[in-house]
């Protein structure tokens, strides 16, 4: 999978909010808010043009945080589900 192009994350008032820019976004009207870890993880997958799977989310979610391989794999696989339903990556 891989991030679509036009959302961007911002902080506003401590809170990651995710922000749809351009013209294809612009029927977007969902407010997406993430956790210190879902943006953690968006920062480091939102790479133009690059693929990415629930197997590099979570080796970043291992390298980063004290949690085991299954559990990152369990919660990436939730968090990848979400992103997809949510319209800000294409599977």
């Amino acid at each position: 999978m891989k991030t679509k192009e036009g959302f961007n994350l911002r902080t506003i008032c401590g809170e990651h909010v995710m922000v749809a820019e351009g013209k294809k976004n612009i029927d977007f009207c969902n407010i997406i808010n993430m956790n210190d870890t879902a943006a953690y993880l968006w920062k480091k997958l939102n790479i133009p043009g690059k693929d990415f799977s629930v197997e590099n989310m979570a080796d970043l979610l291992v390298d980063e945080y004290e949690v085991d391989k299954e559990t990152a794999l369990t919660d990436a696989a939730g968090l990848a589900e979400q992103w997809v339903k949510a319209g800000i990556v294409e599977d």
